[in-house]
């Protein structure tokens, strides 16, 4: 197994893509969120999942409750709805819709920021003073899919 817990926060547009395809990294990362692997630990912020369903109900109305059945297959951390006062610090630094994903990475406590969003994200990805690293999905996987592989060898 891998010698240390790794927490990973999902943006939106990662449980997104993995819920509609069957294929890719973001469908991988799903999947080894649903075996519950004892040192991975998944997150994600409550802004996520209402920017979720808010974009499903308007666009695709009918697998909204197909999402609502499959995402406690996730066993996600949800991160609570930040507060104006913890927004503060982090305006200007990034587009204001992403602020509250900054914020909730940072309380989650994790290790990856998983997002596909590289217009916004993509300029922090150099930056040392956040306590995470900013990765897409498949870097993520390149990053932690080894280790995995490594435990599992290591347990026959």
């Amino acid at each position: 197994m891998p010698k240390r817990i790794v927490r990973v926060f999902l943006d939106s547009n990662v449980i997104l893509s993995g819920l509609l395809s069957e294929k890719g990294s973001p469908r991988t990362i799903l999947d080894l969120l649903t075996l519950k692997l004892p040192f991975l630990v998944g997150s994600t912020g409550r802004y996520n999942l209402i920017e979720i369903e808010r974009n499903l109900e308007k666009k695709m109305p009918e697998i909204l409750s197909a999402y609502k059945r499959y995402l406690p297959k996730l066993h996600l951390k949800i991160i609570h709805l930040p507060r104006q006062e913890e927004l503060r610090e982090f305006s200007g630094k990034i587009a204001n819709k992403d602020v509250p994903v900054l914020v909730s990475a940072i309380q989650s406590k994790a290790d990856f920021l998983v997002t596909g969003d590289k217009q916004h994200f993509g300029k922090m990805k150099d930056l040392d003073k956040y306590p995470f690293h900013v990765v897409t999905p498949s870097e993520f996987i390149d990053s932690v899919l080894p280790e995995i592989l490594k435990g599992l060898e290591e347990k026959e």
